[in-house]
This record gives C-alpha cells, sequence and structure tokens, in this order.
C-alpha cells in the first residue's frame, strides 16, 4: 500500500493537493480560520489561499462568517462524509440480516441502493442451491423492472420520479416489463401501500425477486433487501405464504439497525 501511494505521488494535481489542505487544517480546535492564518499555516501565498477558498465556497464545502471574514466547513463536507458512513454502516449493519434471512429460505438474498433510474446491488449471500440466480456486487440495473429498484422507486416524489424518467424510456426487456409511464407510476403507488414488491419476470424471463424498503433513522428509504431465485422455487403461494413475510421483516430488521423507530415519526 505505502510502494502504491509512493507511484502515485507524482501524479498529484498541486492545485487539489493545496485545497484539501485547507479542508483538512479545519478540526475540533479550529472551528473558523482566516485567509492570513490560513496562508501561514500553509506556508502559502495569500492570494493563492483566496482563489482556493473561493472555489470551495462556490461548491459548497467552505462557508464564510459574513461578520467575521473567516472561513469554516460548509455543507458539502458533511453530505460527503455522510454518504461515506451511510455506505459503510448499511453493509455492515444489513450483512447478519442477510445471512439470517438466507438461513431461513435458503434463497439468495440481496441488498440494493437506488442510484439514478438505476439501482446498485451492494451485499449479495448466496443460496446453497445448485439452481441460483446471482448478481455481481456493483451491479447495476434498471430500477423500473427490478425489485430492488421498484420498491424504492415507490417512496420518491412524484415530481422526483417525473425528473427520473423525463429523458429515459422505460425499456422492455421481457412481456411483463412495464413500460407505461402511467403504468408504472399506478403500480408504485400500490406499493407504497403494501410495503413490498414483486418483480414477476419484468427483468428476466424464469426468474422472480421480491424487495422490502430498508429506512434509516430519518425515516427516509435508503436501500433495499430482496430475494432473487427461479419459478421452480418461487411459487405465487410459496411468496405470498413465506418468502414476502420473511423480507419484510428483514427490512424492519436492518432499518432498526439504522436508527428507524416503527411508529415514530421524525421531528
Amino acid at each position: 500500500m505505502e510502494h502504491r501511494k509512493k507511484e502515485k505521488a507524482d501524479y498529484v494535481v498541486q492545485s487539489v493537493d493545496r485545497a484539501l489542505d485547507i479542508l483538512e487544517s479545519f478540526d475540533f480546535s479550529a472551528e473558523e480560520l482566516g485567509v492570513t492564518e490560513l496562508a501561514q499555516k500553509l506556508n502559502l501565498h495569500k492570494n493563492n489561499v483566496f482563489r482556493l477558498l473561493a472555489t470551495l465556497e462556490v461548491r459548497g464545502y467552505i462557508e464564510q462568517d459574513r461578520k467575521s471574514g473567516n472561513y469554516r466547513l460548509g455543507i458539502k463536507t458533511f453530505e460527503i462524509a455522510n454518504v461515506f458512513l451511510h455506505h459503510l454502516g448499511l453493509r455492515r449493519q444489513a450483512r447478519p440480516i442477510l445471512e439470517e434471512l438466507v438461513n431461513k429460505c435458503d434463497e439468495t438474498a440481496n441488498l440494493a441502493i437506488l442510484d439514478g433510474s438505476d439501482v446498485i446491488y451492494v451485499l449479495m449471500h448466496e443460496t446453497s442451491q445448485t439452481v441460483r440466480i446471482v448478481l455481481r456486487l456493483g451491479q447495476r440495473l434498471p430500477a423500473h423492472c427490478t425489485a430492488a429498484g421498484k420498491v424504492q422507486l415507490a417512496f420518491e416524489s412524484a415530481d422526483r420520479l417525473q425528473l427520473l424518467f423525463k429523458d429515459t424510456p422505460l425499456r422492455k426487456l421481457t412481456e411483463n416489463t412495464i413500460v407505461s409511464p402511467e403504468a408504472l407510476r399506478e403500480h408504485l403507488r400500490e406499493v407504497a401501500k403494501v410495503g413490498f414488491v414483486l418483480d414477476n419476470e419484468e427483468f428476466e424471463l424464469g426468474v422472480r425477486c421480491l424487495a422490502a424498503p430498508v429506512r434509516d433513522y430519518s425515516h427516509k428509504v435508503v436501500a433495499s433487501v430482496g430475494l432473487s431465485g427461479p419459478l421452480s422455487r418461487f411459487s405465487m403461494e410459496r411468496i405470498e405464504k413465506e418468502l414476502v413475510p420473511l423480507v419484510k421483516e428483514a427490512g424492519e430488521k436492518i432499518s432498526e439497525r439504522l436508527g428507524y423507530e416503527i411508529g415514530v415519526v421524525p421531528s
């Protein structure tokens, strides 16, 4: 690792390096810093520091106090850190629940996050069955025809949905794929009511998937937990009586581990 860092040091962009030095100058003992103070601390010319601060301020990583003229970290740094903590915590908290889910039904379980009009699978726990549905970690699939995607789209606002699919036609992958925006919106309204969704050969023939939402402490849907399998094992009767309750339970358990409290309305 240290060797790789030394190799890549030759490719460091100086202006980016200095901008990061500025961000790292703020710590628990230095909430606000002035241009002169930063220039002295980093051994840079004040004009250089000012230009770097201006760039960071435009992007939201730095804020200026209008009274003192000093600078502090902006909201964007919090947002970036929150994304890191979210994904780190989400996978860690979900892993034992996915393992438990597979132990109960011996089907492949997955955890996915929504990214625009797609879903990305970030965690997987496979079945011991010989015939299995396997998705690659990091694989990106269209949200409108996958259980993992639809159950997250169901909790997006109408404006957000319109924006997501404004310039992205709903691709027809099988005869069961929903390609009408109106029909999809109606379907998603029903999904939001029942709290789970079934992908009935909408992405791939011979495969059924189901998923439930995962919420965080603020009640926001941040991921989905689901099961995938062949029609031979995913009969509608088994899905309804066994698999849906298990998936919904797994979604609730992961949500609780992320701070979600059922029945509590966030202030």
